[in-house]
């Protein structure tokens, strides 16, 4: 079985175990919530690993840093909704900071993946022929 390139970033990996994570914990939360918080979670937790897998298939330096934008952004409303459950009481204290420290790793993992990307343009930038 082929092995695509998102697989292999570890962003993507971590993102996968934070998706997963986001859905284990809010099985427990309020039946009223199944489709105002628990389902705006999971979908910006999905997001995070969807916009990293899609950035992978870009051509472009900038396109790829643009998905990973994305997934940053997704990762930051993951981070919202964690605290408002939290303030909710929706969350143990052990599972929000766990959730934190997640979310925490997971932006430093999407920062470099993107520093990396936008590297990579810019070089492509400076040895662009027609300068």
């Amino acid at each position: 079985m082929r092995v695509y390139s998102f697989e292999k970033l570890e962003s993507w990996q971590h993102a996968k175990q934070l998706a997963v994570w986001t859905y284990d914990i809010t099985q427990a939360f309020p039946a009223e919530e199944k489709f105002g918080m628990v389902s705006q979670m999971r979908r910006a937790a999905i997001s995070i690993a969807s916009n990293l897998a899609e950035g992978t298939s870009r051509k472009t330096a900038k396109d790829q840093s643009h998905f990973s934008t994305i997934s940053y952004s997704s990762t930051i409303e993951l981070l919202n909704n964690l605290i408002i459950a939290n303030e909710l009481r929706f969350l143990t204290e052990e599972m929000y900071k766990q959730g934190r420290e997640m979310v925490e790793k997971q932006t430093l993992l999407i920062a470099g993946l993107r520093k990396s990307q936008q590297r990579r343009g810019f070089m492509s930038f400076l040895n662009f022929p027609n300068l």
